[in-house]
This record gives structure tokens, sequence and C-alpha cells, in this order.
């Protein structure tokens, strides 16, 4: 695989089996150790059967675990700083987390998606962006940008509105979500209101199986660490979302100066 580790579609994520992605998931959480382990602890450690191993790695694009642990090893001899070797074990584990959330990301991308979604914010009359908690600070620094850009667009947190304004757009309209996972009540009964009267929609999220992600047209997913610092409260971090945020915006700039 030329463009790194992991590279995989959101319908190949989604065509995964459960233990496909439990295993998908488990390496992600393993990284440092995947190289090292061979196929059989790898299956006693994951719970899943070797052929479910080898299943994985074909639709990751490799030829099987060894070639997967072969580029593996190359991944992380290149992205090693020797910086790293004197901090403290604990911050260097946060540092880490952000660097898988945002090259994981990066790696997941669909470029496809990334230009239908382009295509679909050029087209827009005018853009609904609909928001929850700390998601919707990307919401207004994306309702800032696209403003700038000369598009109308405006922005909702606020869960009655968002409720009552996604039953009023129109077909010329697009509705854009934000939502870490998904599962948002209100994000997800607007999203089944546009998809009723055929409205497009791109929802930014780092769950494809969330009920949000059915109901959308257009999905971008990012990656999303199960540690947090942070347990006991919902403020995990949307740093996956940014990056997919910024990314789509950067690209519509670049599709769209010289039209």
């Amino acid at each position: 695989m030329k463009d790194g580790v992991f590279q995989m579609t959101s319908d190949t994520y989604q065509a995964l089996s459960d233990s496909e992605r439990h295993l998908l998931e488990y390496i992600y959480q393993h990284l440092d150790m995947i190289s090292t382990q061979s196929i059989v602890k790898l299956s006693e450690n994951a719970n899943v059967s070797t052929a479910t191993i080898v299943r994985l790695m074909k639709k990751l694009g490799y030829d099987g675990y060894t070639s997967f642990k072969y580029a593996l090893r190359e991944s992380h001899q290149l992205g090693h700083t020797p910086l790293m070797d004197d901090i403290d074990s604990q911050i260097k584990q946060a540092v880490l987390k952000n660097e898988r959330e945002v090259l994981d990301t990066i790696k997941m991308l669909d470029i496809g998606l990334i230009e239908d979604a382009i295509q679909k914010i050029n087209n827009a009359e005018k853009i609904y962006i609909f928001a929850r908690g700390l998601s919707e600070m990307i919401g207004t620094e994306m309702t800032i940008k696209l403003q700038l850009l000369g598009k109308n667009c405006e922005m909702h947190s606020d869960p009655n509105i968002i409720r009552g304004k996604s039953k009023t757009l129109s077909n010329h309209d697009l509705g854009l979500f934000v939502s870490l996972n998904g599962e948002t009540e209100e994000l997800v009964e607007a999203a089944a209101n546009l998809k009723v009267q055929t409205i497009s929609s791109i929802t930014l999220t780092t769950r494809i199986d969330s009920r949000l992600a059915k109901m959308s047209e257009i999905v971008l997913v990012g990656f999303k660490g199960e540690q947090s610092f942070f347990p006991d409260y919902e403020v995990r971090s949307r740093l996956p979302l940014q990056v997919l945020s910024r990314i789509m915006l950067d690209s519509y700039v670049i599709r769209t100066a010289h039209a």
C-alpha cells in the first residue's frame, strides 16, 4: 500500500465483519506491539482466528500478515524522532495518541468522497451546518471559512432549531453535520428529515456505523482513539473531525480557485 499502513474507504469498512472490525480496532490500539507479534500470538491476544487476520490484511491491501508487519516496521522507523526518547512515558503516550488520530484519519480518507463533497458544497445555494457540544467549534470555524469564500452559510446548535430548520431546507440546499459518535438524537432526526426530502447531506464523524452516518449521503470518517484523559466527562477530542473539516475545505479552495 503506497499511501500508508492503513488505507480503507468507508465502503470497505462498512463491509467488514464484526470480528474484522474488532481486530482492526485492536491493531490500532496496539500498533507498537504488533510488528513483533506472530500471527498466532495476535490471534490469541485479539481473540480472533488466524483466518480473520489474513482476511483483514487482504482487505487492507496486503498479501498477508507478514507484509503488513514489514510495512508497519518501516512506517515506525520513518516516523521515529530522537526527541521522543527523552519525553516522560505518560506524556509520550499523550503525544502519540494525538499523532495517531491525525495520521490514521488521513490514512482512512477516501479521496473520491472528498471530491464528491467539494461538488456538493460548490453547487449548494445555501449550506446549513448542524453541530452540538464541542463539535460546535468546528462548525463555527467551517461557517466562517465558507462565508469568506462567498458561500451562503449558517450554523445551528440549538436542538429545537436543528429539528425545525431541517424541515425547511430546499432541494438546492446542503446539510452538513459534525458529530463525533453520530448518535446525537437531534442530529439523527435532522438527517432523517433531509433524507426524506432527498436533500443532500455531508457528515463528518468517527463512526461509519452510526445512525447519523447511515442517514447521510456523503460520510467522511476519521479515526478516534479509545483512550481519554477526561473519562468522566463528554469532552473527547474532536481532532479527527478538525482534520477532516480542514482537508475538505482546503480541497474545496484548491478545486474552485481557478473555476
